[in-house]
């Protein structure tokens, strides 16, 4: 429980989703991080800066395993799938026997039965009002027993299905980008999960959205595509564990699905869209407003592991800059009007560019107090390699946040 000293503190955790990456040729041998201007990143680093696990070994590398380690949750005890989280988000409740399947919304180039590229995890970044009407349509189409559909958010939508394959061996769409799934999709397979999937096509194909969007020069969203099932699952509330009220801003149904979980505050920000354009700003706002009352947020912006997963390096850059500018650079400035507070930067994984999808490895924070960042430190900036040379390295990344909380064993 909190003593009078930690009720006096305000806690932020600002999270830039997959910012971590490899040295790359295009940038001089440099990585993203250290080709932006982070100075307000940067700024922290100077106090503290280090590495975490927060994949734990044997699981896959993803926003759900790493996110709930940044919250000071152990995925492997606490991690049945992505799917669950997402339900909890749509305020959708699972039935005992209820898998929840992450459903997103793809673009597949089908050249012929032995050629099949799944050419966007994100049917080039469908806008939310098209993706509506076309998972509403597919509910009506694709009418099964105990098979129920969901919209969500731009491609990132939901099926649930009772008594489904929960250990089926599904892959997450964005590990594929450009490959021949062919083998994967082989008519009949994986527990009756191609078989629904394929079932999309028909409609997906010819629908008027689609059929618009390639008018467009636009990727049509041309097939779903399902993966991270799970069933629901017991998270202890976060005030009972740490005894600190807190919220979670994000664009995506998953982190705010684990924040339903632990009991925080879910709160929405206007304009924020998971990717590029989205309102960084707004989120560092009401972010601040919220710790008027509560002691702990937790901000995630997942623009630049969009813009890894497309491979786009100028992206990525400027998603990081905007990240340190805006959201970063607003908090910082902000929270000085509170007596006391702690200001944590990290990226939840890797995502590197060149391999367009998530890594295991060990990724970077930076943590800061009031006291810290007023001495005015000067360092190596907030980049993998000087994280790495930090020394400072949490084996068990859920083992993190305690510290930062001045809650450690």
């Amino acid at each position: 429980m909190k003593n009078e000293k930690q009720g006096e503190m305000k806690y932020i955790v600002l999270v830039g989703d997959g910012m971590g990456d490899y040295p790359l040729p295009e940038l001089e041998g440099k990585t993203p991080l250290e080709a932006a201007n982070t100075p307000n990143m940067d700024r922290i680093a100077a106090c503290r800066i280090g590495l975490a696990n927060t994949i734990p070994e044997g699981l896959e590398p993803g926003s759900d395993t790493a996110n709930l380690s940044l919250m000071g949750y152990d995925p492997a005890v606490y991690h049945t799938g992505r799917g669950p989280f997402e339900a909890a988000s749509m305020g959708i409740s699972l039935g005992k026997d209820a898998v929840a399947f992450r459903m997103n919304l793809v673009t597949l180039n089908r050249k012929s039965e032995s050629e099949i590229i799944m050419v966007s995890n994100s049917a080039g970044g469908i806008a939310t009002e098209e993706a509506e009407i076309l998972v509403k349509d597919l509910k009506e189409e694709m009418v099964a027993p105990g098979v129920r559909l969901y919209p969500g958010v731009a491609y990132r939508h939901l099926l649930v299905w009772d008594d489904g394959p929960e250990d089926a061996a599904t892959i997450p769409p964005h590990d594929v980008q450009d490959q021949n799934m062919t083998e994967y999709l082989n008519p009949g397979g994986k527990d009756g999960i191609v078989t629904l999937i394929r079932r999309s096509w028909p409609l997906l194909e010819k629908h008027p959205i689609n059929l618009s969007r390639e008018e467009r020069g636009l990727l049509p969203g041309n097939s779903i595509w399902l993966w991270g099932q799970g069933k629901a699952l017991n998270v202890p509330l976060f005030k009972e564990r740490y005894g600190l009220s807190g919220g979670v801003i994000s664009a995506v149904d998953l982190l705010k699905g684990i924040g339903v979980y632990a009991g925080l505050k879910i709160i929405d920000v206007e304009g924020a869209t998971g990717y590029l354009d989205t309102n960084y700003s707004g989120k560092a706002t009401e972010a601040l407003n919220a710790l008027n009352e509560l002691d702990f947020m937790f901000v995630h912006v997942e623009a630049p592991d969009e813009a890894s997963h497309e491979g786009s390096i100028s992206n990525k850059i400027q998603a990081i800059e905007a990240f340190d500018e805006k959201v970063v650079g607003t908090v910082l400035l902000g929270m000085e009007r509170f007596d006391n507070y702690r200001v944590l930067v990290a990226a939840d994984h890797f995502t590197p560019i060149s391999i367009k999808t998530h890594s295991t490895d060990p990724t970077l924070f930076a943590w800061a107090g009031k006291e810290d960042l007023a001495a005015g430190r000067v360092g190596g900036g907030f980049t993998e390699r000087f994280a790495k040379e930090s020394g400072i390295h949490y084996r068990k990344g859920y083992e993190l946040l305690p510290d930062f909380l001045g809650q450690s064993q």
